[in-house]
């Protein structure tokens, strides 16, 4: 099993730190799943503005079937998110 490099909130700097400022938690946490992207904060960015745009942004789907699809395909994958 490879692991990644994770740089923790607190140890951000430039713009890895402003990143994680816009996509924290209201308790200031950046979930596991974004914080793999830490060494490459436009990934990061990106990989969020994704997010955002697939489960929050106008579609044909509600949010519930979205999150229904989610919950279905993280079950198969065996992925706790």
């Amino acid at each position: 099993m490879a692991w990644i490099r994770e740089i923790l909130p607190e140890d951000a700097e430039g713009e890895l730190d402003e990143v994680y400022g816009r996509v924290a938690e209201p308790d200031g946490t950046v979930d596991n799943i974004l914080r793999v992207h830490g060494l490459h904060p436009k990934l990061l960015a990106d990989h969020f503005q994704l997010y955002i745009t697939a489960m929050k942004k106008s579609s044909p789907l509600s949010r519930a079937q979205r999150e229904m699809i989610a919950v279905v395909v993280s079950s198969l994958n065996e992925c706790h998110y």
